[in-house]
């Protein structure tokens, strides 16, 4: 497959409602292809294009290892602080024994308030609660701080959302800095992230785009589409929700690997394979996390990413050293980025271009 057949390909994807969003790839910096399909909102049927900020779920979390480590680069508190003596949360089932190495590995083994591993799903949390509730960083601590733990700090590698709301939480105590405020100032700003930001989703906001996933009928026909806005909290927070362009996203990576946002030593922790964990339906395959990037763990690194899904929304940023290549996949949709990731990855791996 070469580049030519990539638009025909995600144009069928879309034509048959399995895809809606943005693609992006560079080499070298060098752009090689960005397209967009589908619909930025369906219920007004404006298209995606270029200019469309996305939810990018997950792949936050990347924002919030930098914020981190610039922290720990200024002394604010280091890779071994005790986190919960750190922010005052005796009394909880947080172990005392619990870092910011731990929470940034997903080996700290506390309870997820929602857990993915488990099959669980987010948006439960707000049957009950109401998200609108849930607006500062703080506000999560209620749904994980009282369960019980999964396993001991450092003794087993798990997934792990809220992992990152304490370290949201260790950076907003160092900075006096509410957690969306200083990623704007500290990590969108220098890394020319202009079009990104945290876009509450009950107020208008230009180019950002509807999460929304289609209802399939019994005859396997899509009769709707449904909206997220009751899945998760009003605005991001250190685990999820900001808002990007595909080329915001490549010029953060670049920004990283060039040394604008950490020192030359945080720069290789954030991409350097570090605990090594088996991923949910996927056998015996073992998968490396260095500060939150993801990468093959055995042998030689073929490519490294981080990916982000909720309702009404997915995507991922990954990176092939062989060929310098940068990918960028977003969509509005939960299951919309998966198909058009394995077409990139094929073309990619297969020195297609």
């Amino acid at each position: 497959m070469d580049l030519d057949r990539l638009d025909e390909h995600l144009t069928d994807l879309t034509a048959a409602n399995r895809f809606s969003g943005v693609v992006r790839i560079e080499a070298a910096d060098r752009l090689l292809f960005e397209s967009a399909y589908g619909l930025a909102s369906p219920t007004w049927r404006v298209p995606n294009s270029s200019a469309i900020r996305f939810d990018t779920a997950s792949i936050t979390k990347l924002f919030t290892a930098v914020a981190t480590l610039q922290q720990v680069e200024a002394g604010a508190f280091a890779l071994d602080t005790a986190v919960v003596e750190y922010l005052g949360l005796t009394g909880t089932t947080l172990s005392a024994a619990i870092t910011p190495y731990h929470l940034l590995t997903h080996t700290s083994g506390i309870a997820d308030d929602a857990d993915e591993e488990d099959g669980e799903r987010y948006e439960d949390l707000f049957i009950e609660r109401p998200n609108y509730s849930v607006v500062e960083t703080e506000d999560h601590l209620d749904q994980f701080v009282f369960k019980p733990p999964r396993f001991a700090p450092g003794e087993g590698c798990r997934y792990n959302n809220v992992a990152y709301i304490l370290l949201g939480l260790m950076v907003e105590r160092a900075t006096q800095l509410r957690y969306r405020e200083y990623v704007n100032e500290r990590v969108f700003a220098p890394a020319g992230m202009d079009r990104s930001g945290f876009f509450r989703m009950d107020m208008v906001e230009r180019d950002v785009a509807e999460g929304a996933d289609p209802v399939v009928d019994a005859n396997g026909q899509v009769s709707g589409w449904h909206r997220n806005v009751y899945s998760y909290p009003p605005v991001g927070s250190p685990d999820g929700g900001a808002h990007v362009t595909a080329a915001d996203l490549a010029r953060f990576h670049t920004a990283l690997r060039a040394g604008h946002l950490l020192g030359p030593e945080s720069t290789a922790a954030m991409l350097t394979p570090k605990e090594r964990y088996k991923r949910r339906g996927t056998g015996t395959h073992m998968t490396g996390y260095g500060f939150e990037f993801e990468t093959d763990a055995d042998g030689e690194v073929r490519f490294y990413w981080k990916e982000g899904i909720n309702v009404g929304a997915s995507g991922a940023l990954t990176f092939y050293p062989a060929g310098d290549v940068t990918s960028v996949v977003l969509s509005n949709m939960e299951n919309g980025a998966w198909e058009p990731i394995k077409i990139i990855d094929r073309l990619v791996t297969s020195r297609a271009v």
